[in-house]
């Protein structure tokens, strides 16, 4: 009888590839950014601090449009506005929004545009100003205070 003990060699796992195998390291497959695996995914939506140096200057030095707020969801940090010369909505972001009252419905505003990336087809409002509140709502400031009008 031999001194050596007959222990079952460790069984490798099936590979198409024969004896070739992949680094340990390079089996797992990265992925991408997920919020259900706890990974901040960048916001799609334009806002005044990823918008480009140059097309903020743009924007400042285009016309100034009147409109009309017709929705704004202050925990969304989104809305749109209703041009008064008519055409589609136009999106606005809540860090585009110059005074101290958040807009509601039926507000009139005055707003400068800016193509919104990658491809430049829609617009987005930008120094959004409420010249006019609209009568019989309450407002509610951006510290949260409440103020009927």
């Amino acid at each position: 009888m031999s001194s050596e003990s007959t222990s079952p060699a460790p069984q490798q796992p099936p590979s198409s590839l024969g004896s070739l195998s992949l680094p340990e390291h390079r089996r797992t497959r990265d992925r991408s950014p997920s919020p259900l695996r706890r990974y901040l995914i960048p916001s799609p939506l334009p806002t005044r601090r990823t918008r480009t140096f140059s097309a903020t200057v743009r924007a400042s030095e285009g016309p100034i449009y009147k409109g009309v707020c017709k929705c704004f969801c202050r925990s969304k940090g989104h809305g749109f506005i209703t041009p008064a010369d008519g055409g589609p909505d136009i999106f606005v972001h809540i860090s585009d929004i110059e005074g101290e009252y958040v807009p509601m419905t039926g507000d009139e505003v005055t707003y400068k545009v800016c193509s919104i990336p990658p491809k430049n087809e829609k617009l987005q409002a930008v120094e959004v100003v409420i010249v006019h509140l609209a009568p019989g709502t309450k407002h509610e400031t951006w510290s949260g205070h409440v103020i009927s009008s």
